[in-house]
């Protein structure tokens, strides 16, 4: 079953005799070499629908194609058309197309409502591969309408094809496929915009219109620039859409046109506008697309900028960019100039340095100190053909699509705490065990910045072999500093703070029990042993007589005498004994003293 798509709109109160509810006519699609065009079509009306005794309307019919051999088919678009809202499920040579682009008209004319519609397909690949030769498309079916259009005499069908050929031995040329759906009566304009006219030689407009009846020319027009054209006898001035094919001559195509019209007399070198202006009293006709060929040999700049390169805390980049001269008919000049913008506040101007040839490039680098008064984030804006105040000195085939945009983020170096310094109990020889776990959060200002620690400045640099435990981190020598790297995705900041060590008060354990079972087997200290380097031991017995002497290269004592009467370290009996411990450090002054007792 036929999928139908209904027209949206509904009117409530219909106040007009005939009114009209359509797309304008506008530019689809620009070639600029050397490009020419061709219409294939048919209608799938059997006869003129204002001559007809039994209404019907065909399902299928074919065009023949036929290009010369040197033409390359550079892209083909499919329309079809008809009464009603709509069928846009339709056959070309048995392969099923399905529309790119639909456009609707409505037709209110005393109290009634009449649907029309077109689709649009690019048939590119489809006529590439099958190249010359027969077309056929089917299954559109309008029949469900056509009864009801009879009542206007606007009961019709058809499909085109426009194809557009590249051949080295054309002119170069500009060519424009315009589309949408306007209609008359009573009079249409058309402006047809993006021209560049530099020759008018062998200048011409197609014309694929529905609808139109060569039966009915009364007030009927067709002018370009307010000159009237016409190809008589096949059209008229006076019935220019009257279901004619000018390509082939005929003039049985029903209720369609396809008619092609030299215009080297209706445009002068310049312009870059023209006016269609359609009239007609009484015959309904439907514009959906109108083809250009001019002679243009104009180059065509575009700019792109490919990457910006930052620097960290910097408020100059690089941008790197390339200058393309792409769908062109001339070179682009070597010193066309290139400006540079910032939120469009102009920066700077450099120039290409080489001719750019058609569809060749020019790529390049520019270095740009943004202001100050520039925020962070902004876009960077390069415009090639600018002087600097937006005005260009090459004449190009599109003035309006030189520039390009690409927003920039300043790489900031993210703000930073200040950390404190750490300080532990010395477990030797300047060792010490701290945790400064809690410094990713403290010095932190934005919660998103990701912290990492690192040993060296190098490494923090680098972000390389970075500190993954920092709850026990143990520094083997002190003072060391620890660096802090603080990113912020694109740029990064590095602090740092010092570890450091300090003599802890030592710890004595008294009682000594020499047996060899590994407890208190000697007079143990923590925290002296090479941390008080020039600390002094003294042992004495109940008696006040000293019995052993140490220092920070002596063993711990282990119950023998090395000083007075056992000064042959014979083992000193069990009892009470007093220590003397000097540290001879400048914090503490004080000597350690107390009992301990040694049991054997």
């Amino acid at each position: 079953m036929k999928r139908l798509i209904q027209n949206a709109l509904i009117l409530s109160l219909l106040l007009f005799t005939s009114a009209f509810f359509g797309q304008d006519v506008s530019l689809f699609q620009q070639f600029n070499g050397k490009y020419d065009f061709v219409f294939i079509g048919n209608t799938l009306n059997p006869i003129e629908n204002s001559f007809q005794t039994t209404v019907s309307v065909l399902t299928s019919s074919s065009a023949q194609l036929s290009l010369n051999p040197n033409d390359q088919i550079e892209k083909a678009y499919l329309y079809w058309a008809g009464c009603g809202p709509g069928d846009f499920d339709v056959k070309l040579n048995g392969q099923a197309i399905q529309p790119d682009r639909t456009f609707i008209l409505q037709r209110v004319v005393s109290n009634l409502v009449f649907d029309y519609f077109s689709a649009f397909k690019d048939v590119t690949a489809q006529i590439q591969a099958t190249g010359n030769g027969n077309y056929t498309l089917s299954d559109l079916d309008v029949s469900p309408y056509i009864d009801f259009h009879s009542q206007r005499s606007t009961n019709f069908a058809g499909w085109a094809i426009i194809v557009v050929y590249k051949n080295p031995s054309l002119t170069l040329n500009q060519l424009n496929v315009y589309d949408g759906m306007q209609a008359v009566p009573d009079e249409v304009n058309i402006t047809l915009n993006s021209l560049n006219v530099i020759d008018n030689n062998d200048a011409k407009i197609g014309f694929l219109a529905w609808e139109g009846d060569s039966g009915i020319a009364v007030n009927e027009t067709l002018r370009i620039n307010g000159t009237p054209i016409g190809n008589p006898p096949l059209n008229p001035v006076n019935n220019a859409f009257n279901g004619t094919n000018s390509l082939t001559n005929s003039s049985v195509l029903y209720n369609m046109d396809l008619d092609v019209y030299p215009i080297q007399n209706n445009i002068s070198i310049g312009d870059t506008t023209a006016q269609i202006q359609l009239t007609s009293s009484q015959d309904f006709v439907m514009i959906n697309a109108i083809v250009t060929k001019l002679n243009s040999q104009l180059p065509d700049a575009i700019i792109a900028i490919n990457s910006i390169d930052k620097q960290c805390g910097s408020r100059s980049i690089t941008a790197h960019y390339k200058v393309v001269n792409p769908n062109s008919t001339a070179i682009l000049p070597s010193n066309t100039p290139i400006s540079i913008y910032a939120n469009n506040v102009y920066l700077r101007t450099i120039y290409t340095q080489t001719n750019i040839p058609i569809d060749g490039n020019e790529t390049g680098q520019v270095t740009v100190v943004i202001p100050n008064s520039i925020p962070n984030n902004f876009d960077l804006m390069m415009a090639v053909d600018d002087i600097g105040t937006g005005v260009g000195i090459v004449p190009e085939i599109n003035e309006y699509n030189n520039k390009f945009v690409m927003p920039v983020v300043l790489s900031v170096a993210p703000l930073f705490n200040i950390v404190p310094n750490l300080e532990s109990c010395n477990l030797g020889n300047s060792k010490g065990l701290f945790n400064f776990s809690e410094y990713e959060a403290l010095v932190k200002i934005n919660p998103s910045d990701t912290v990492s620690f690192f040993e060296s400045q190098a490494n923090a640099q680098n972000n390389v072999n970075p500190i993954l435990n920092s709850t026990n981190y143990l520094a083997l020598n002190t003072p060391k500093s620890i660096y802090i790297r603080i990113e912020n995705g694109g740029c990064y900041s590095i602090t740092s703070f010092v570890l450091t060590t300090k003599n802890c008060p030592p710890t004595v354990y008294n009682f000594v029990s020499p047996d060899n079972d590994g407890f208190n087997d000697t007079f143990h200290i923590d925290g002296l042993k090479d941390i008080f380097l020039n600390h002094k031991i003294s042992i004495y017995n109940r008696w006040g007589k000293l019995v052993w002497t140490g220092n920070n290269n002596s063993n711990e004592w282990d119950g023998f005498a090395n000083n007075g009467l056992l000064i042959d370290e014979k083992q000193v009996p069990s009892g009470t004994y007093y220590y003397v411990i000097e540290l001879n450090d400048p914090d503490y002054t004080e000597p350690l003293t107390g009992y301990l007792y040694l049991t054997k």
